[in-house]
């Protein structure tokens, strides 16, 4: 348990969040975002790319003058110019980004390590001799030779970088090596370490959490999850796994998740899942007659977490697998109280149309049931 340790929050759902394919906010939505963000409890809210320029560019300044809680961040490569834009955004923090790996030096730069090494060290001594927070972003960082990233990360701290922030670009670490990574590379530079994990093989949070315990301080997450290809760690899922899992409370308003996560998808088009881990409505949604029986008496049962904390309710679905015990839970809902006759003759009753419907019922449904077997009801 980690519960002594603050770790700070790195939303980038208007950045990397952004970069899934397909995916525009419009300006007015950007704002919203980074006020719902803030809200709810979000550190550092990485904007944008303020060297697009055009759209990109003012909308992110606009948000630096909102008088956030949050620190807000732009992106830049290691171009003096690009973090020029940024300052002229009003940014009080800067994410410097340069691939460590040597396939991206190689095939993607087609330089040098040497050459990586002297763009970070201008582009970090030009950011802090503005006075900026910067983070300097190894791309690729997972695939990268660790004793070039120690070198990486050294050189980064000697000039008076912030952090470094891990990139499992392309999501392909687990836990235990992103342990040990994370553990090396703490014992090795005494820099904050940022864990910025994608969700390839769907580790993407359990990576995030890893990092932690290894002695990360800080995590970059988006809303939903949203990214480049399958996407990144989920902010509802961090922040909620840190406080379950290695109890961490951040303080985070999550009564406000499932508010921000339906608004990020329908700003972004993206579907959010009935099965999503956190916000999804099927998380209280409780159909099993066993689970359905358990929850009745005591939710601790079968939900590890209120729904009411993270902005959802409780359901008891009535269909195929449903038991006795949920549907003269559902009947009282209607003021019928049934017998354990009743209740198992509804239920047979239930469980034919749901195979024959191939879905839960409705309440309707289950009253034109009730009405077949015993007359309209007397209250």
């Amino acid at each position: 348990m980690l519960n002594n340790r603050q770790i700070t929050i790195v939303d980038t759902t208007l950045r990397d969040g952004e970069q899934t394919a397909g995916v525009v906010f419009a300006n007015k939505e950007k704002i919203r975002i980074a006020k719902m963000l803030d809200e709810i409890g979000v550190h550092q809210i990485e904007a944008g790319i303020p060297v697009m320029g055009g759209d990109e560019k003012e909308t992110i300044a606009k948000i630096c003058k909102m008088g956030l809680k949050a620190s807000i961040m732009g992106w830049n490569r290691a171009v003096i110019s690009d973090i020029q834009h940024s300052i002229d955004c009003g940014c009080d923090a800067v994410a410097i980004s340069i691939s460590t790996s040597d396939i991206h030096i190689q095939h993607k730069l087609r330089t040098s390590r040497e050459w990586v090494l002297e763009s970070m060290m201008k582009a970090v001594d030009f950011a802090k001799s503005q006075g900026l927070y910067v983070s300097i972003n190894a791309e690729d960082a997972s695939r990268s030779d660790i004793e070039f990233l120690i070198q990486f990360a050294t050189e980064a701290k000697k000039l008076g970088a912030n952090r470094l922030r891990y990139c499992d670009t392309v999501g392909i670490m687990e836990p235990f090596t992103i342990y040990e990574h994370i553990k090396r590379l703490r014992e090795a530079v005494d820099i904050d370490i940022e864990m910025h994990t994608h969700d390839d093989f769907g580790m993407a949070t359990a990576n995030a959490i890893a990092g932690v315990r290894a002695g990360a301080t800080h995590i970059g997450v988006t809303v939903n999850g949203l990214g480049e290809r399958a996407g990144n760690a989920a902010l509802e899922e961090v922040v909620m796994a840190l406080k379950y899992c290695d109890n961490i409370d951040l303080g985070f308003k999550s009564e406000k998740f499932r508010e921000l996560c339906e608004y990020v998808s329908k700003a972004s088009g993206r579907f959010l899942p009935t099965w999503k881990s956190i916000v999804g409505s099927n998380m209280f949604a409780h159909e099993s007659g066993i689970h359905g029986d358990g929850v009745l008496k005591n939710p601790k049962t079968y939900e590890v977490i209120s729904p009411e904390e993270v902005g959802l309710t409780r359901q008891i679905v009535i269909g195929k697998h449903s038991g006795t015990a949920s549907i003269k839970a559902k009947f009282r809902e209607f003021e019928i109280d049934m017998t354990e006759v009743q209740a198992a003759e509804v239920l047979a009753r239930v469980r034919e149309t749901a195979v024959e419907l191939k879905r839960p019922l409705f309440d309707k449904e289950l009253m034109f049931i009730y009405e077949e077997l015993y007359g309209y009801p007397e209250h």
